[in-house]
């Protein structure tokens, strides 16, 4: 009865964040807002210059400022909270707020997962089948593979969460992390676990993996048929249309495989310098990645900052 009682009186948690040392948390702070700042600055001015350019309405440009849209939310629910932790001598999370945000990271990450890989279909079709591009890729299959690639994920999410939610935490409640994650809170719970990590490590994976493997050969399918091309300009402006995708998939993948793919049991802080980079500086890098290597969109900025100027 006394460890019941313990757990009922566990209402939040602790995030020492990336690090405990008080000289650490101004400079983590002006660092963190910076990249915030930018990311949604920079985010922003993609859906403003895509929306406002009557050139970049394309079904490929719909999915880029539909990701950097999915992209502002995905790191306003992680930065807000690690900037008013880097500034409080108590960092601390409720039980509530933290499944909540756990919630919304995992259910916002996996519509970025699902939208790159209907940017990589759109790419597949674009290249591989440009004489159906146009009828297949009608506004109407658009508007829905992006409504289902923003609402599926809330499945996965919720499935997480409730399970998460069936555990008790009553040995510890000091997380060696700056956000809400799985594997840190699985490994506090003084609960049986063996189902939560059965689900993490199965149906995570396949969550996790199914995306990667559609993009995967989808750029197969794209390497075959650019190969066939007879002239090297006309190679290299297939390659060119695929290059900045294939950086922010690997820079997504990459970070994210790392963190998940692995054991529960064997999740150690230097993991969450890897989380880093998917939950904070993947959105932040994205609109650069985008706009450096891609023409048209360059642009589309260039009218848009055009129109600002007095």
């Amino acid at each position: 009865m006394e460890r019941v009682n313990q757990t009922s009186s566990v209402s939040e948690f602790i995030l020492l964040g990336l690090s405990s040392r008080p000289e650490d948390q101004k400079p983590l702070f002006i660092l963190f807002l910076i990249i915030y700042l930018i990311t949604i600055s920079g985010n922003l001015l993609i859906i403003l210059a895509i929306r406002s350019d009557a050139q970049l309405q394309t079904p490929m440009y719909f999915f880029l400022s539909s990701l950097s849209f999915t992209d502002i939310f995905f790191t306003t629910t992680i930065v807000p909270k690690m900037l008013v932790n880097f500034l409080s001598e108590r960092k601390v999370i409720s039980y509530a707020g933290c499944l909540t945000q756990m919630y919304f990271i995992y259910a916002l990450g996996n519509s970025d997962s699902c939208l790159l890989t209907v940017m990589a279909f759109d790419r597949y079709l674009a290249i591989c089948h440009p004489f159906h591009y146009v009828t297949t890729m009608s506004h109407r299959r658009c508007v829905l593979m992006v409504a289902f690639s923003c609402s599926f994920p809330h499945f996965h999410s919720l499935l997480h969460t409730l399970l998460l939610n069936r555990l008790t935490f009553c040995d510890s409640n000091v997380m060696h992390h700056f956000l809400c994650d799985l594997s840190p809170l699985i490994k506090l719970s003084c609960s049986p676990t063996f189902v939560n990590e059965i689900v993490l490590m199965v149906e995570g994976a396949v969550v996790l993996i199914t995306p990667f493997l559609c993009i995967a050969l989808s750029y197969i399918r794209i390497f075959i048929t650019v190969l066939k091309i007879p002239s090297a300009s006309g190679k290299h402006k297939a390659f060119s249309t695929c290059g900045s995708h294939l950086t922010v998939v690997a820079l997504f993948y990459g970070s994210i495989f790392y963190v998940y793919l692995q054991p529960v049991s064997t999740y150690t802080v230097r993991d969450h310098i890897a989380t880093v980079v998917y939950t904070v500086l993947s959105s932040m890098f994205n609109p650069f990645i985008y706009s450096l290597r891609n023409k048209e969109l360059k642009q589309g900025l260039g009218k848009l900052m055009s129109r600002w100027r007095p």
